[in-house]
């Protein structure tokens, strides 16, 4: 994986993390066991400091920095989505943060809260447990279901597992030229959609 050191500080990253080979980490990062980190990820903690925590996940192509003396933290089963930028800020435990979404520093964001797709989390906002977050600035919209908090845990755990396979298994190959009946795939037995209303 592209590791790099600044003024002498190191990342730490747990043997059972997955780190992909795309993504940077950057000095003051710490990545705890059974964290993903994914294609294009960069953990750029040159300023302040990165703690991933146990089990969380940073998806393909996000960003994470913060000034000078900040700590940018996920906590426990937190769940980052592609292209999601985090800057000086904590994400508590089992939160998910949407494809695309902003959250700027020293916003709180308390344990189990889903920010939707596209949204802003302004600076030093403090966003409330068990709730739905939308929109650009980010407002609270209504609390959770349970079922959705479950959803939310059920696409973190399959994330874990990512990182288990990723170590594993996941290698650089060059393609086949074309397909064929001996290649393996993938099925896809249910849709998110279709979990969803089975947890209903």
């Amino acid at each position: 994986m592209p590791c790099y050191s600044i003024d002498g500080v190191i990342p730490v990253v747990h043997p059972k993390a997955y780190v992909h080979p795309t993504a940077v980490l950057i000095g003051d990062v710490i990545l705890e066991e059974g964290v993903y980190i994914g294609p294009f990820a960069s953990l750029r903690a040159d300023f302040g400091r990165i703690h991933v925590q146990k089990n969380a996940n940073v998806q393909d192509s996000c960003t994470i920095h913060g000034f000078g003396g900040s700590i940018t933290l996920i906590e426990e089963y937190g769940h980052i989505g592609h292209g999601a930028i985090l800057h000086g800020c904590k994400i508590g435990k089992n939160v998910l943060v949407g494809m695309n979404s902003v959250i700027l520093d020293e916003a709180i964001i308390a344990e189990n809260t889903i920010v939707g797709a596209n949204s802003t989390v302004k600076a030093k906002a403090e966003i409330p447990a068990n709730v739905l977050v939308l929109g650009s600035p980010a407002r609270v919209v209504r609390e959770l279901k349970e079922q959705e908090i479950q959803w939310k845990r059920y696409g973190t755990e399959e994330y874990i597992r990512l990182a288990e396979r990723s170590i594993k298994t996941l290698v650089e190959v060059e393609p086949l030229p074309e397909d064929n009946d001996k290649r393996l795939t993938y099925q896809v037995f249910q849709s998110d959609h279709e979990i969803m209303q089975n947890l209903k």
